[in-house]
């Protein structure tokens, strides 16, 4: 009897917690069908009918779709070179013992430590002086060093691998390269794909790098979009508009977590056993 209570309580929690969690996606949906004028003289939770003007505003600013083909062609490849190059470089710090490899580790944590504002300014420059303003690559290629998904990584793979596959792997005749794609690289999937979401979520909601890096408003990425709405001077009646777009933003973030969630949990018990 009492374990039932304890469970019912806990339940309860939950829930409270899931609808704490769900109510402000809820009111981002259902403000997106209000107008202006609504969501700043009212507060509710049920829909509107200004869908049709608030998707005519926003299409009066800027073109919602070339916003979202520029963002995932940044985010995807960025999120791509983040999860391989992260893994590798964790494998590598996990499993090999060199000289400087201490040092190395220390390093990486340390510049997990370091805000990225800092060395915006140098960044700037040196992109400048590279000719890449007003490029994708160079929101894409930096992507590459990852400190903090490194850490997670190298942590994840020490508690998780066991040296005799790799051992029995080396015995057979297995190349390094080898090894870490077919056997290491799908026991690390799980922490892979958890990673991914964070990292694809950090590159499809980066504001401040494209907005400095890039000039031709047709490159813009959907952050530096919307935030025109934001900007603009009739920001009352722009209110709907800017839900709507927010709303229409978060679809494929939404997509990439239920996938690799979905992924996560059947990695989770077949990643170990994988060839």
């Amino acid at each position: 009897m009492e374990l039932r209570i304890k469970k019912t309580i806990l339940y309860l929690l939950l829930s409270v917690l899931a609808l704490t969690c769900v109510l402000p996606f809820v009111l981002m949906m259902v403000n997106s069908t209000r107008s202006g004028l609504e969501i700043m003289t009212s507060f509710s939770f049920i829909p509107g009918k200004s869908v049709k003007e608030n998707w005519e505003t926003v299409f009066g600013y800027f073109n919602l779709i070339r916003g979202f083909g520029n963002s995932i062609m940044v985010a995807v490849p960025a999120t791509i070179l983040t999860a391989y190059f992260s893994a590798i470089t964790a494998y590598a710090l996990a499993i090999y013992h060199f000289r400087g490899g201490k040092v190395l580790f220390f390093v990486i944590v340390v510049f997990m430590m370091i805000p990225g504002q800092l060395s915006l300014l140098g960044f700037y420059n040196l992109i400048a002086k590279l000719k890449l303003i007003d490029s994708y690559i160079p929101l894409i290629i930096p992507a590459i060093a990852s400190p903090g998904i490194v850490f997670f990584l190298r942590q994840y793979l020490i508690s998780v691998l066991s040296k005799s596959l790799l051992e029995a792997a080396r015995i057979d005749g297995a190349g390094e390269l080898h090894i870490f794609h077919r056997i290491v690289f799908p026991i690390m999937l799980p922490g892979v794909a958890t990673m991914s979401i964070g990292a694809f979520i950090g590159n499809w909601n980066s504001y401040l790098v494209p907005l400095i890096l890039l000039n031709s408003p047709e490159k813009f990425t959907l952050p530096v979009m919307i935030a025109s709405l934001n900007s603009s001077t009739d920001i009352t009646s722009n209110q709907g508009a800017i839900y709507l777009a927010v709303a229409i933003s978060v679809i494929p973030i939404l997509v990439v977590f239920a996938f690799c969630s979905k992924y996560i949990i059947s990695s989770i018990s077949a990643g170990a056993v994988k060839e």
